[in-house]
């Protein structure tokens, strides 16, 4: 056998034992007449000992012409360490070897194998494979995997059944591109990599499998950034014969079991909020509740002076930056221009000091008074010793710029702290939103969502109006889930796709086979998806999912390490009857 233990278990237990092990070589410190080396698995380091007095001369030459990242099979005696080394598991012992074999030679890695690398991100994509073998990136896999053995054993518990879709289906035109896969068999026809498997589980619904999951990987073509992979996984999950609350309440235990057996943190309360007031109250629709520093609207006292910046505005809106009012003059300038990247967008910003002395001081001094800043501060829940900052324009333009402002203040502040976990359902969003390029409604989840019960004779009067059956699953400023109650019948799904601009043959031709099936007996269902990478990712106390996928893309959707997207042979092109037209 390659060996009979592996190098993080061996301890003061096993002194005078026998043992075999195998590794690669992490570390090497040759004095001549005595060698140690650092052998590495993924279960720790083992100390290995080659010493002229009691090593055979062939092994003493042998240990000489290792290097770093050798794979190497030992055997020999475990004995006590003289210097031992407390912040190793196997700190109180060595190994003294009598037997060596080389498995396998290595070149000089282009990086460090350690905690602290000195490779660089894109050098450490290029070759994945050799940064696997560092324990922070070893450490997120593995991490991965009890989350995802945590999510399969609760829903099994609680009677879901994991089913496998296709990953080769139909393009549609709702949500974002699709991925398409030519057809050789069909000439001139394509599948479509699945964004989700949204329609196949409502047809598992159909089937009467009233709890379905799948941790499935997703495809969609997009734009990438720190969050967001061309390639991603999802926990997708569908029940039957149930409503929103009997969701809300199966994927809160999921969270609190998640938590609880991944973090040790038991959470008491799932806050829930409507769509309209996260707007209103934090700029966005998954706000970071772990902190205050709530929008306050201030039309109504900043409104009546001759400040014609704020009179012009749809909204003035602020927030209190508590312990802001300690900004040098030079650091809130800073601000100003950090919300005047076309990043944020925003044209300035106002701002006034809540000093200790209970007096206030402005950037607008010249157009309003102590009495009306004290109404800021009011409005804003400011206190002694902190800053309020304003900025104004059109209504949906500024929550957004706010709402950047307020996380990077809160980033700066650190007030985001990575052992702390606020959940927060977000509920009854808008179930069309206008999209001002094709001057129509489009569905703000997917087309397949429930209006609330009772509304849906607005869509007739006001189609903005109505609200969805749907929620949203924020943690810590992230949406790690939604879903939505789905329409269940043919009638109301033909009437949401009138809605949504389709004919009834674009209908017919893309979900045809969706509408038909609700014709046999579709009973009411509902489900949610968790994103699972971003899930990991901040359970592991990071916004960053990359570190916890084994081969990610990078933020061109490129695979450095094997190279791809690359091209296809002529031939292939040939043979799936397709042109290539490059545009020089």
């Amino acid at each position: 056998m390659y060996r009979t233990h592996s190098n993080g278990e061996l301890n003061a237990s096993n002194i005078n034992q026998q043992v075999t092990l195998s590794g690669w070589v992490q570390k090497i410190r040759n004095k001549g007449f005595m060698v140690w080396v650092d052998l590495r698995d993924r279960y720790g380091i083992t100390q290995l000992i080659f010493d002229e007095e009691r090593t055979p001369k062939a092994m003493m030459e042998t240990a000489a012409k290792l290097g770093r990242e050798f794979v190497i099979q030992v055997s020999g005696t475990v004995i006590e360490r003289e210097s031992k080394n407390s912040k190793m598991a196997t700190g109180d012992i060595e190994l003294l070897v009598s037997e060596i074999t080389i498995l396998n030679e290595s070149l000089t890695p282009p990086f460090t194998i350690e905690d602290e690398t000195d490779g660089g991100e894109d050098l450490r994509m290029k070759y994945r494979y050799l940064d696997i073998r560092r324990n922070p990136v070893r450490e997120n896999l593995i991490f991965r995997h009890k989350v995802t053995m945590a999510v399969r054993n609760f829903l099994s518990e609680k009677n879901f059944v994991e089913v496998e879709t296709p990953y080769l289906i139909k393009s549609t035109p709702e949500g974002a591109r699709d991925f398409v896969v030519p057809s050789r068999m069909n000439e001139g026809q394509f599948y479509a990599l699945p964004q989700s498997p949204q329609t196949f589980k409502q047809l598992l619904m159909v089937g009467g499998m009233d709890k379905y999951f799948q941790i499935v990987k997703c495809f969609r073509d997009e734009d990438l950034r720190a969050d967001r992979q061309p390639e991603f996984t999802q926990i997708d999950c569908e029940m039957a014969f149930i409503d929103q609350e009997d969701i809300l309440n199966t994927f809160e235990g999921l969270t609190r079991h998640l938590l609880q057996e991944i973090n040790g943190v038991t959470l008491e309360t799932f806050p829930r909020m409507t769509y309209d007031e996260a707007m209103q109250k934090y700029g966005n629709d998954k706000p970071d509740i772990r902190f205050g520093m709530e929008f306050g609207e201030l039309n109504e006292v900043a409104q009546h002076k001759d400040f014609g910046v704020f009179n012009q505005a749809e909204l003035v809106v602020g927030i209190a930056v508590p312990g802001g009012n300690a900004y040098t003059r030079k650091e809130i300038d800073k601000l100003i221009d950090w919300v005047k990247r076309p990043q944020v967008g925003a044209l300035g910003m106002v701002y006034s000091r809540c000093n200790d002395d209970g007096t206030y001081k402005s950037s607008v001094d010249k157009f309003y008074d102590q009495e009306d800043l004290a109404k800021w501060a009011e409005v804003t829940g400011a206190q002694k010793g902190d800053l309020i900052c304003v900025l104004s324009g059109a209504k949906n333009k500024v929550r957004a710029q706010l709402s950047a402002l307020r996380m990077e203040l809160a980033e700066r502040l650190g007030l985001r702290k990575a052992d702390e976990f606020a959940p927060l359902w977000v509920i009854d969003f808008p179930l069309l939103e206008w999209d001002e390029d094709t001057q129509r409604y489009h569905a703000m989840h997917h087309p397949f969502t429930s209006p609330k019960p009772g509304q849906l004779a607005l869509l007739e009067t006001n189609p903005g109006d109505v609200k969805a059956n749907a929620y949203d699953l924020v943690l810590n400023g992230n949406e790690i889930g939604g879903g939505s109650i789905r329409i269940h019948d043919k009638k109301t799904q033909a009437l949401m796709f009138d809605y949504l601009g389709f004919t009834p043959e674009e209908a017919k031709a893309q979900f045809g086979f969706l509408m038909d099936a609700f014709q046999y007996g579709a009973p009411p269902h509902g489900g949610l998806a968790f994103g699972l990478d971003r899930l990991v990712a901040i359970l592991g106390g990071q916004e960053t999912i990359r570190d916890f996928i084994a081969f990610p893309k990078n933020n061109s959707g490129r695979d450095v390490m094997i190279d791809a997207p690359a091209p296809i042979d002529n031939a292939q092109l040939e043979e799936l009857s397709l042109q290539l037209n490059i545009k020089s």
